[in-house]
């Protein structure tokens, strides 16, 4: 009988995958092993030996679905059943939860604030009343252990591009009715993307070799810094974690007393998808068991279908609420697999190189009892631009011991689309333009593109759109009124 060539063709293309996925692994420990050996403090290196081992642990599990071209399987993809995304308002409001002394919050703080112009970490650029994102978010924790007279710590998870500052900034709260805990997530060593090899040569290396490895790393990092046994052996239970630009993440005693009355080790926020939102990552049961399936993981034929509002109507917000001792239970027993997502990236000298990251979402198949809780829009308020930031600073919401409310005069519960051009990319920028908040209670969209300042207590409403074209300025006066306008060409009025 003749054997099918087609076969043995697929056998050798993955015995040679597999063959070469061997050969990878191997130059890349010994490349490991070589920048282990440079480190000369004992204890240095064992810390680092147990990072790049970590490290180690995730470029296999990339080479394994690399060779194997294991995408998901999209016809397994299916919406969650009702059982495991529970609607907010099923859950009882509760005036004071008796498990607050169990809580403590974390806030993820390893990214920068490059993409609005500014330098060092996001979390402290201002964001309301003179105010930045930690000083909001402490302002919040020092106010509920006031009243309900508790001790919930306040965490945040660095990254090496955010610690020496934030260390620095958070010394202004010694003061403060608060205990603030800081760790830093993992460095891992950028990948060369024809080599497969470590870029950097030596264990200190310039800082352009090195990346923090995605929220993923959370679980690990959070035990290898010795944080994990310390909050336990300090009765703590359950953390509640968030992104530190997320200022809708409020603590939410009812979430948490219905995590610990389902028993849910691991619960993750997620609200409803709207246009804005369609690349968030979604939760799916796949082959029975709830996964997170981020835009990254998606097979290229299938995006459109993924950004669907009407297949996957929720995503995820990254408010997750988990089990302090069932992260040391997965985390000890080796039980994470979390899904490698490849961030591809270009250095300043023009080298081509791969960053293996997780995300901590991911973590919800490895928990029991876990699942999503639908929340209102409201404890999704992330400040991703200077767009955003037009919203937060407006009279659309009113600060009152650190948290952000919808201000009650708003007619309708959507927020107002805003897009914001070039000029005011910046915070600086965006700072300059604006005499003060406009007044955007009645604001359904907005867009400025071009060179355009506003005077004081303008009032926008309904749609407006104001365009200045190259080598035009646009100047709205002070006490204008913009409702259903489009603006454009020139405009200058001097206030006298």
């Amino acid at each position: 009988m003749a054997a099918n060539p087609h076969h043995t063709h697929t056998l050798s293309t993955l015995d040679f995958q597999g063959a070469s996925s061997a050969a990878a692994a191997n130059a890349m420990r010994t490349e490991l092993n070589r920048l282990i050996a440079q480190v000369k403090d004992e204890d240095e290196r064992k810390l680092f030996q147990n990072e790049m081992g970590n490290f180690f642990l995730l470029f296999n599990r990339f080479l394994a679905e690399k060779s194997k071209g294991t995408k998901i399987n999209w016809d397994k993809v299916k919406s969650p059943p009702e059982d495991q995304v529970v609607p907010y308002d099923s859950i009882p409001k509760v005036e004071s939860s008796p498990h607050l002394n169990k809580l403590a919050v974390l806030k993820l703080n390893g990214g920068l604030g490059t993409t609005m112009g500014c330098v060092g970490p996001k979390s402290a650029i201002e964001v309301r009343d003179g105010m930045t994102f930690l000083d909001l978010s402490v302002r919040q924790i020092e106010y509920l252990n006031k009243a309900k007279n508790v001790n919930v710590p306040f965490i945040l998870m660095n990254s090496f591009n955010t610690d020496d500052e934030t260390k620095r900034i958070v010394q202004k709260y010694a003061t403060h009715n608060i205990e603030i805990l800081t760790f830093n997530q993992s460095r891992y060593p950028r990948v060369n993307k024809d080599s497969f090899l470590p870029t950097p040569r030596h264990p200190n290396s310039d800082i352009a070799d090195w990346y923090p490895p995605g929220h993923g790393d959370l679980f690990d990092s959070l035990n290898n810094s010795g944080l994990l046994d310390q909050l336990i052996a300090d009765g703590k239970e359950y953390v509640f974690v968030s992104n530190v630009d997320n200022l809708g993440a409020t603590v939410d005693e009812g979430i948490l007393n219905h995590m610990v009355e389902t028993d849910a080790e691991f619960l993750m926020e997620v609200t409803d998808k709207t246009r804005a939102d369609i690349k968030g990552g979604t939760l799916i049961d796949y082959e029975g068991q709830i996964r997170l399936l981020e835009i990254a993981q998606v097979p290229s034929e299938h995006v459109e279908d993924f950004k669907s509002i009407k297949k996957f109507k929720i995503f995820n917000t990254n408010n997750l609420w988990v089990n302090l001792k069932a992260i040391k239970r997965v985390v000890e027993d080796r039980e994470l697999s979390l899904e490698v997502i490849v961030n591809n990236k270009t250095t300043a000298s023009g080298e081509k190189v791969i960053q293996l990251e997780t995300a901590v979402g991911a973590g919800i198949k490895h928990f029991h009892n876990a699942h999503g809780v639908n929340v209102p829009r409201s404890r999704f308020l992330p400040v991703k631009s200077t767009s955003d930031l037009f919203l937060v600073t407006s009279d659309l919401y009113s600060l009152i011991h650190g948290e952000l409310s919808i201000n009650p005069k708003r007619m309708f519960n959507t927020v107002p689309l805003v897009k914001l051009g070039d000029h005011f990319k910046k915070v600086n920028g965006f700072m300059s333009r604006f005499k003060n908040s406009p007044h955007i209670l009645e604001l359904d969209h907005l867009t400025v593109t071009g060179d355009v300042t506003f005077g004081a207590d303008v009032v926008l409403k309904g749609t407006v759109i104001i365009v200045a074209n190259a080598g035009s300025h646009i100047d709205i006066p002070s006490g204008s009124i913009l409702e259903n306008k489009v603006v454009s060409g020139n405009l200058h009025i001097l206030d006298h």
